[in-house]
């Protein structure tokens, strides 16, 4: 008998050992490997999407407005771009190229599917020049900055009111490209229908646009100012045009109260709790404070004096409404946007920094076009 054997079951209980520690360290030999692949993976679907050229999308109606969150789902849905959106909280539309200054804006995460978006308090152009900061985006510049898709003509003299068209002004100033697109929205005729139309028809030359850009042969100094005409699914084509003159009328409108759209049920509150205060002021003295509303048609006027004797000043306040009222153009050159735009053409306009650049900057759009399209 050997005296420094081990007890069987000692022995049994060591081979169990052994045999699950190489049990083990193969199976974390297949996890790691499991994991590598799936870390691979990983970084190749990042890497491909990093890979796809990136485009910023604003606006001149909002981030709710349905012109924009047709045009990007349109783009994230066909997948060749990565989607960035940067526009305002509410209607900018026609605040021209204004910046905040000397306060600041607010800025909120916004949910659109596929997107990274955010809603900016301030203008088109402060959300422009926000998104290019990388204060938002950071290390992703846009190969092509959209505007739109807004409702309304921005062709003529209207362009210099746009909000939308500031935008793409913006963009072009930081050196980057840019498209401003508006459909010729007719108040109680256009519907939702046809900005997807309008979508169907402008996705080809933003396509266009990016892989020339990318390519370094698209125009790189001016902005183009696409307009579809009313009916996008029957457009007449592109065409490439020169701006006109034309611009919509002002027409300033008295209203009886000024309502912010935004501060509506506040101010309703604010005036209720202010009444019950002046009442119980009346009941509490006959010499306290008169407050008297008198109102002719939309202007309202309001004094404020002492019980029992004439005011000596008056406080008169009047409010009023701007509107833009399109009024028609008769005839003109074939080539003006106004003009092409209402014969069915959806229109391009190449709007250049410099007006000493305009003639060649057209003639350059306008080869750029015709080849761009048939490719």
């Amino acid at each position: 008998m050997n005296r420094n054997a081990l007890p069987p079951s000692l022995v049994a209980n060591l081979q169990q050992v052994l045999v699950s520690r190489k049990t083990d360290k193969e199976g974390a030999e297949e996890e790691g490997k499991v994991a590598v692949e799936g870390e691979a993976e990983i970084e190749g679907d990042e890497a491909e999407k990093g890979s796809r050229p990136a485009i910023l999308v604003t606006n001149g109606d909002g981030i709710e407005s349905p012109g924009l969150i047709r045009l990007v789902e349109g783009l994230v849905r066909e997948g060749r771009h990565r989607v960035y959106v940067c526009a305002p909280q509410f209607d900018k539309s026609a605040s021209g190229h204004s910046l905040t200054v000397q306060e600041s804006v607010e800025v909120s995460s916004f949910e659109i599917e596929g997107t990274t978006a955010f809603a900016v308090s301030g203008t088109s152009a402060d959300c422009v020049t926000l998104a290019l900061s990388e204060a938002l985006f950071s290390r992703t510049k846009p190969v092509l900055v959209v505007s739109g898709i807004n409702r309304g003509p921005n062709c003529g003299q209207n362009l210099w009111y746009s909000g939308a068209v500031a935008g793409a002004r913006e963009a072009l100033l930081h050196g980057v490209p840019s498209l401003c697109i508006s459909l010729h929205w007719k108040r109680d005729v256009s519907s939702e229908n046809d900005l997807k139309e309008a979508v169907d028809a402008c996705l080809p030359l933003i396509h266009a646009a990016a892989k020339d850009i990318e390519k370094a042969v698209f125009p790189q100094s001016c902005l183009l100012n696409v307009e579809l005409p009313a009916s996008p699914s029957t457009n007449k084509g592109f065409r490439v045009t020169r701006q006109s003159l034309w611009r919509s009328s002002l027409s300033w409108n008295a209203v009886s109260s000024y309502k912010h759209p935004a501060a509506g049920s506040f101010m309703a509150n604010q005036q209720s709790i202010g009444l019950q205060l002046a009442q119980l002021s009346r009941d509490a003295s006959a010499a306290g404070a008169a407050r008297r509303l008198h109102t002719n048609k939309n202007v309202e006027v309001e004094s404020v004096g002492t019980a029992g004797k004439p005011s000596s000043k008056q406080i008169v306040r009047k409010h009023y409404r701007l509107e833009f009222v399109e009024k028609d153009h008769e005839g003109g050159d074939e080539d003006l946007d106004v003009v092409a735009l209402r014969n069915g053409y959806v229109t391009i306009t190449p709007i250049a920094l410099s007006s000493d650049m305009q003639s060649e900057v057209q003639s350059f759009v306008s080869n750029w076009l015709s080849t761009a399209l048939s490719s």
